[in-house]
């Protein structure tokens, strides 16, 4: 699960990964999307997922480029590289570049390496796309399943304030 807002949340846990097999001298735009996983909608009942009608109509898809894009081969094959900036919601007048999502439906971030050395050339580049099925989520604009907000709180920094410190 992750939560949505009008506002825009960030993705917890980030989307994280690490490059090999670029040219170290070559620049690359690194980009991520997020497409629907299926066409359902989905109910959280009797603790589980379950499929609950047809899917709602698809947002507009939007690119979420990399901060430090473009950069080298050698430069992002030196790190982990994160998205933990890129943000989600369900405001569809959203003015930010925000990726927008519909609630209780099922997700599949996709991430992009570009070889290009300036953002203008994107729409004329060959993109290498890569897919993580164990990073597909359910949009929710509140936590569903206790068990996914225990752990996300037991797990984010930024929850702190959620914690049992065990103080009488």
């Amino acid at each position: 699960e992750m939560v949505i807002t009008k506002s825009g949340r960030r993705m917890f846990p980030p989307f994280k990964v690490r490059c090999s097999g670029l040219d170290k001298k070559a620049k690359y735009i690194l980009l991520m999307d997020i497409i629907a996983a299926d066409d359902c909608r989905y109910k959280f009942h009797n603790s589980r997922w379950m499929v609950a009608g047809k899917a709602d109509p698809e947002m507009p898809k939007r690119m979420y480029i990399h901060p430090d894009s473009p950069a080298t081969g050698e430069q992002w094959m030196s790190k982990v590289v994160t998205f933990h900036k890129l943000k989600l919601t369900n405001n569809i007048s959203d003015k930010h570049g925000f990726t927008i999502l519909n609630s209780m439906h099922k997700y599949q971030p996709r991430f992009h390496i570009v070889r290009a050395n300036d953002i203008l050339k994107l729409p004329y580049s060959t993109f290498r796309t890569y897919l993580f099925p164990e990073t597909e989520f359910i949009a929710v604009t509140a936590y569903q399943n206790d068990k996914i907000t225990q752990l996300k709180i037991d797990n984010n920094p930024f929850a702190k304030g959620f914690r049992d410190i065990g103080h009488c």
